[in-house]
């Protein structure tokens, strides 16, 4: 039997948070170092799925197969393809850099009281998220997929719930009412979206008599099972509706800026730059290719939600006074961009999604840690709190202003590329969208670049006149990510060499080709 890496990369940071959780409460320092070590081994097993995974080989690779819940037909059944590779190797990549960037958010509290946060829970509950991740993109059976998907809720609700951001006007009293309620809303919106989607999976399993998606894959192309129009759109929007509040698109998104508003700024980035790419992942992986048909019916609505929210959440970015509800609604602005790409039904608009959740991924991460860096200093998420931080830390203003360039997809910047491809590909097949939807980009340049102006550029205020500049744990973060964006932004072929085989074979799942250019019309 040749050797499990995929759930090895899931099980060695599921197993290093109970290690983590059991080390001694007056250890915290081993605890951190712990789970550091645990993070960056993981990583090393998710550059190994990333060198054995061949983008010319089969479409599945690194599978594996073993009998789990025999009387249900539930199957434990891996397999990537390009997508959930690339995907794998970016949470892989940016848990180290959070787990460093909260060093200290689960410290005891400097107030002089004598609660204590649990310093190892916090670190544990990292970990434990990343290996629920690792397993929901690896899944090619829908019900262990599903028990992933809605098992990463409990750590995360915790994580928002109990190790919120300190930096809060209104006392702890209030600071632990405002987390709780995010929290529960989290809970709430995702576990709604879960049980419709657990609905869709028992209807899938009667009417396939299966969960496993290779398998009910085939039986579709092959017309061994024929399943009914109608109940192939009910089952597609039961998907559909957990995925679109996961990822989040407008109008499921409401929980998303209260989420990161309260969370610590490396909670954050695990919500948006994480744990939201399972949802539009899981479109490309299970929208499209179970239920192929009613994709294409539901493809005229999905993309005008996904231009709302692009456009709505970019309009609500542009008002905020909160830095970290800032980058939230500019969040939901780039989600639009992925389903808008995704339900393109193009080669460049799904090659594009896909980049542009590696590309969001490292520049929210490089753009909300600098963030919370800033608002740790400070102890305040207001914006108006801020002016000339760039004449006392210039490197910390420097960082800040790659990570607001990335996220406004500046060109030679890694997201620029993806946003391109999403819009060139939506606009092949529906122009009209894709016109409309350049606007977001318009909009992007407001909010960022007034973000920069107003936080770090003009008179220096009093209360920022000594903060000090990135230290060197801080400056491990950020470098790697801005190189990242850099390297990505210049040369993005070995991202686009990795997605492109699964993208064009999920465009056949769906019997779409890309639209042939209205030569005459050009001349």
């Amino acid at each position: 039997m040749s050797f499990p890496l995929l759930t090895a990369t899931a099980a060695l940071p599921a197993l290093g948070a109970v290690a983590t959780a059991a080390v001694p409460a007056a250890q915290r320092t081993a605890a951190k170092w712990l789970a550091l070590l645990v993070s960056l081994a993981t990583l090393a097993l998710a550059v190994t799925v990333l060198v054995r995974f061949d983008p010319d080989g089969e479409r599945y690779q690194l599978t594996e197969n073993h009998a789990w819940i025999k009387d249900f037909g539930v199957r434990y059944e891996l397999g990537v393809d390009g997508i959930a590779v690339a995907l794998i190797a970016l949470t892989a990549l940016l848990i180290p850099f959070i787990i460093l960037a909260g060093w200290h958010d689960a410290d005891p509290l400097e107030t002089g009281s004598r609660r204590w946060r649990p310093t190892q829970g916090f670190f544990a509950l990292i970990l434990a998220v990343e290996a629920m991740v690792v397993i929901s993109f690896a899944a090619t059976d829908v019900f262990v997929f599903y028990i992933f998907f809605e098992a990463m809720l409990i750590p995360m609700y915790f994580l928002i719930g109990g190790f919120g951001d300190r930096a809060h006007a209104h006392g702890e009293e209030t600071a632990a009412t405002q987390r709780s309620y995010a929290a529960v809303k989290f809970l709430l919106y995702n576990l709604a979206g879960g049980l419709i989607m657990l609905a869709a999976v028992i209807g899938l399993y009667v009417v396939a008599g299966s969960f496993s998606l290779t398998e009910i894959a085939d039986a579709r192309a092959n017309g061994t099972l024929d399943m009914a129009t109608s109940t192939e759109r009910w089952l597609f929007l039961g998907f559909f509706f957990a995925f679109a509040v996961k990822a989040p698109l407008w109008p499921l998104h409401t929980w998303l800026p209260n989420a990161m508003q309260e969370a610590t700024a490396p909670v954050a980035v695990l919500i948006t730059a994480v744990v939201d790419k399972v949802g539009t992942f899981a479109m490309l992986r299970f929208c499209l290719q179970l239920f192929p048909e009613a994709s294409k019916w539901a493809t005229p609505v999905v993309l005008v939600l996904a231009l709302i929210s692009i456009i709505y959440g970019a309009l609500l970015a542009v008002g905020q006074r909160d830095i970290k509800r800032l980058v939230a609604y500019a969040s939901i602005s780039h989600f639009g961009f992925i389903i808008m790409g995704v339900f393109a039904m193009t080669s460049q608009g799904q090659s594009g999604a896909t980049l542009y959740m590696v590309n969001h991924g490292i520049s929210t991460a490089a753009l909300m840690l600098v963030a919370g860096f800033l608002i740790s200093r400070r102890g305040s998420r207001l914006i108006a709190d801020y002016g000339g931080v760039q004449k006392v830390a210039p490197v910390l203003a420097g960082t800040f202003l790659v990570g607001s360039l990335a996220t406004l997809s500046l060109p030679g910047l890694a997201p620029f590329v993806s946003e391109f491809l999403v819009l060139v590909g939506t606009f092949a097949r529906y122009p009209v969208i894709g016109i409309i939807a350049t606007f977001g980009i318009v909009l992007a340049a407001l909010y960022t670049l007034v973000l920069y102006q107003r936080t770090m550029t003009g008179p220096v205020k009093p209360e920022v006149s000594a903060m000090p500049d990135l230290r060197v744990r801080e400056v491990l973060v950020v470098a790697p990510l801005i190189v990242l964006l850099i390297f990505l932004g210049v040369y993005p072929k070995p991202v686009t060499d990795i997605v492109d085989p699964a993208v064009k074979q999920t465009l056949s799942d769906v019997h779409k080709k890309d639209p042939r250019p209205d030569v005459e019309a050009a001349k």
